[in-house]
């Protein structure tokens, strides 16, 4: 004979169901509000447009049409329509003149930082990626800031870089989601400053959240200093990382100078011992990353020939990389 459930079970119970409901009728009702406010000053942007389409005006930054608009809606609805905010409206409409086009999952300050992207296939990109790992503002702007784009687009063919564009970045493989360079501006290390491995790691754990959106995508964190014994002798991943995405374990390990070519062998050496000791049946090889201030493409290109391992070896920079270069050089990519 089974026990019935009590009634404390009972309510309970009833209790998270009207909890589910309300969290639930919130979320929809941020959504609706949400995609009004966009409905709303796309089509102040279009009354803009086509005011000027008429011949009345010229609704450049500077002129006296946003002016005197930008005074009027704020006398009559308050905040929210500086001239720099009614501009962006106009801009909004001349970039997506669809508002089909327009994803609800953003919101208008996430837009009016898109907007400040000039180049089509830049803004595309950075729309897409924002809307499929769900960027807050302050992390669209710090991948912006950290050229992104160029960074990825740089590892491909003219085909792939607008195909990034148009897509967001898709992870079908392991080089997908490795980066070079990756920006550690993040960690607040000045230049000249001497580091040793150890300082360095213990920096990326303290700010172990921004790491990850380094990373990108699909990445969970297992652990620092992760042992492997091997007949009596240890040996440590600087940090191991489970990709969700590719179903496999990732390991990274930090060098602060020129990476070595027994640098990547001991990579070797930790991959061969997850793929017997750790991986499971259902998880697909792992891959390592040698992550170093540094690095000889031709050493890295003799050291891992032969090599049947996901090894990559990646440099990292800890200041914003000059963006205007890496604008150029993808300009050039596909011009």
């Amino acid at each position: 004979m089974t026990d019935k459930p009590n009634q404390l079970d009972i309510y309970l119970k009833l209790v998270d169901t009207i909890g589910n409901t309300i969290e639930g009728a919130r979320m929809r009702a941020v959504r609706a509000v949400n995609n009004e406010l966009l409905k709303a000053n796309w089509e102040v942007g279009k009354y803009i447009v086509e005011y000027e389409q008429h011949g009345n005006e010229k609704a450049e930054y500077g002129s006296s049409l946003l002016t005197n608009l930008s005074k009027d809606l704020k006398s009559r609805f308050g905040k929210g329509f500086s001239k720099s905010n009614v501009y962006l409206m106009r801009q909004f409409y001349l970039k997506y003149q669809k508002f089909q086009s327009v994803t609800g999952k953003l919101t208008w300050t996430h837009y009016a930082e898109l907007l400040g992207i000039s180049d089509d296939n830049t803004r595309k990109f950075y729309e897409k990626q924002a809307e499929n790992e769900n960027w807050s503002v302050r992390e669209l702007k710090r991948q912006i800031n950290s050229s992104l784009f160029e960074r990825i687009a740089l590892s491909k063919d003219k085909k792939n870089v607008l195909k990034l564009s148009q897509q967001g970045l898709i992870i079908n493989e392991a080089k997908d989601i490795v980066k070079d360079p990756y920006v550690l501006e993040f960690l607040q290390i000045p230049e000249e400053q001497r580091m040793t491995e150890n300082k360095l790691e213990q920096k990326i754990i303290d700010n172990l959240q921004t790491f990850l959106l380094e990373l990108g995508k699909g990445f969970s964190f297992v652990g620092r200093q992760y042992r492997i014994t091997l007949a009596n002798d240890h040996f440590y991943v600087d940090l191991v990382f489970y990709h969700r995405i590719l179903k496999c374990f990732v390991l990274i390990d930090l060098k602060t100078k020129h990476v070595k070519h027994q640098d990547i062998g001991q990579m070797n050496m930790y991959l061969n011992y997850f793929k017997s000791e750790e991986s499971t049946e259902d998880d697909n090889p792992p891959i390592g990353i040698v992550l170093g201030a540094d690095k000889n493409d031709i050493l890295v290109e003799y050291a891992i020939g032969g090599i049947s391992n996901n090894i990559f070896v990646s440099k990292y920079q800890l200041h914003l990389p000059d963006k205007k270069v890496l604008e150029d050089k993808v300009k050039e990519l596909i011009g």
